[in-house]
């Protein structure tokens, strides 16, 4: 609940300014932050002013004083403008009201005597000071914002003329660097957060247009060239060549659907991982067909590879033993915890008792390379398949674990 408030009363404050401004956010997601800056700025600017009109006739040239104030605040109303339209948010723009400020905090002298100075603070309060320290903070980060801030504190002890190292009677240095820390790294979040998320819509557009895009040439294009290269085959003579060509153009067009452009590792991991959707959508050729989630399915590399060289023990397999023309059908589901890869053909089937008849041989490529590896990552390994029926294996591997 109190985080539904706090959205609630950020977009209402948001509010306060003009549909045209909040738009210019499409490509600085850091745009609520300089307008809740500007809201900030106006605060301080209020109490400067009230704290001008109290101490001015204690001042020693309180006339100086005020032509000081009048033209810092010009100047902030256009360094204001500037980071509400956008044009402001520049490096050497917040070097003008860093360097604005500090010149105003180096006025005192002149506009104060040394006995009001030392029971004072500057006559353009450290409040509104602090103004150059969130500007510096939100366009450049935490530590720039920290610099900012040292710079606002080291010119209030040169001004009084003397360094507070007692915290407790003058904490103004340490909460302005705290300030410029705090700021920084909400903006330096805000800009990450914004780029994952917009490469995250990105991929998941271009997934949903490339399986759009693969419905359709699967429903025409690749089936219409399948069904040239097979009867091309089977009536053989001049159309063989004919059959060829068909083949390989399907080939390359599975090839083109296939191609994946989203990342395969994935930040914020320890190591980066491996999208084990997009190396099996790498496999698709003229005798296999794969299906995968449109979204990354990220994998240790270790573990990824052990998955993939099982599929291409299997595939091998199939090419081998299946008998011409068979095809492979691969579909990889990503569930709770865990990952199904069903790898399917129409080939021959494996006759009964085969297996057995061949680990009596020593031949143990079967039980070594696909089940014995998906054991070793704590998984399972379902074979089903009947002379003439083709052969469909199932393979159910954690996506988490150390390999066993």
């Amino acid at each position: 609940m109190a985080t539904t408030g706090r959205i609630a009363v950020t977009a209402g404050a948001d509010r306060l300014f003009p549909e045209s401004w909040r738009r210019r956010d499409d490509v600085d997601p850091v745009g609520p932050l300089w307008r809740g800056a500007q809201i900030f700025r106006l605060v301080s600017f209020l109490y400067a002013l009230g704290f001008q009109i109290a101490v001015n006739p204690d001042l020693m040239r309180p006339a100086l004083a005020w032509m000081l104030f009048a033209v810092l605040t010009v100047v902030n109303a256009v360094l204001a403008t500037g980071y509400l339209l956008g044009f402001g948010r520049r490096w050497w723009w917040v070097v003008v009201e860093l360097t604005v400020f500090v010149a105003a905090m180096l006025s005192t002298s002149a506009v104060a005597s040394e006995s009001w100075i030392e029971s004072n603070q500057t006559w353009p309060t450290t409040l509104w000071c602090a103004n150059a320290v969130l500007s510096a903070a939100l366009l450049a980060g935490a530590w720039t914002g920290a610099g900012a801030g040292a710079v606002i504190g080291l010119t209030n002890f040169f001004v009084k003329g003397q360094i507070f190292i007692n915290v407790g009677r003058n904490a103004t240095f340490l909460l302005l660097m705290l300030a410029g820390l705090a700021v920084g790294l909400s903006a330096t979040r805000t800009r990450l957060t914004h780029r994952k998320l917009s490469a995250a819509v990105a991929a998941a557009a271009q997934a949903r247009e490339r399986e759009r895009l693969a419905r359709q040439v699967h429903d025409g294009v690749l089936q219409t060239l399948a069904l040239i290269a097979r009867r091309g085959r089977e009536i053989g003579g001049p159309t063989g060549e004919l059959a060829e060509l068909a083949a390989t153009g399907e080939q390359r067009l599975r090839r083109l659907i296939a191609e994946n452009d989203v990342p395969a590792a994935q930040p914020g991991t320890r190591g980066e991982r491996v999208d084990v959707a997009a190396a099996l959508r790498a496999l698709t050729a003229a005798d296999v067909s794969v299906s995968t989630p449109a979204t990354p399915v990220p994998l240790e590399p270790a573990r990824a590879q052990e998955i993939l060289a099982a599929v291409a023990n299997i595939l091998d397999n199939t090419r081998r033993h299946a008998g011409p023309g068979a095809v492979s059908f691969l579909l990889l589901e990503d569930l709770d915890g865990q990952l199904v890869l069903s790898v399917r053909d129409d080939g021959a089937g494996i006759a009964p008792g085969r297996l057995a008849q061949a680990a009596a041989e020593g031949r143990l490529g079967i039980s070594g390379s696909i089940i014995g590896r998906i054991e070793a990552l704590g998984g399972t390994v379902a074979l089903e398949s009947a002379p003439g029926a083709g052969t469909e294996w199932e393979l159910t591997v954690p996506t988490e674990g150390a390999p066993r």
